[in-house]
């Protein structure tokens, strides 16, 4: 189903793509736990779906939750962990928030 959405993606068609990573995401919230890498992945993924069209503030929390977990399983300097940052911090830059972006990046550039 990941594959599947990724495809939507790709093809620009974003909400059959969030659709499918909201369920990819339950699912494997449900299968593999919270705790899993891949259900932090898909995390990410939905993230992704919602910033993909504009939908900032759907996207924060996610990109928000998916960094907490990441940072207290795969540690503050794991690529993962860097990455959502990195995430975060563009979502933040999108929505006008210029210091909680300029914050965010500067703590990845400190890793």
């Amino acid at each position: 189903m990941n594959n599947l959405a990724q495809t939507y993606q790709s093809q620009g068609k974003w909400k059959e793509a969030q659709s499918i990573q909201a369920q990819v995401l339950e699912m494997r919230n449900r299968i593999l736990g919270v705790d899993h890498p891949d259900t932090l992945s898909s995390m990410n993924n939905l993230a992704y779906a919602f910033q993909s069209q504009g939908k900032w503030e759907e996207a924060e929390p996610v990109h928000v939750q998916a960094l907490n977990m990441q940072t207290k399983i795969l540690g503050p300097e794991h690529p993962d962990t860097l990455t959502s940052m990195n995430n975060l911090a563009y979502t933040f830059k999108s929505q006008g928030k210029w210091k909680e972006a300029e914050l965010m990046h500067m703590q990845v550039l400190d890793m």
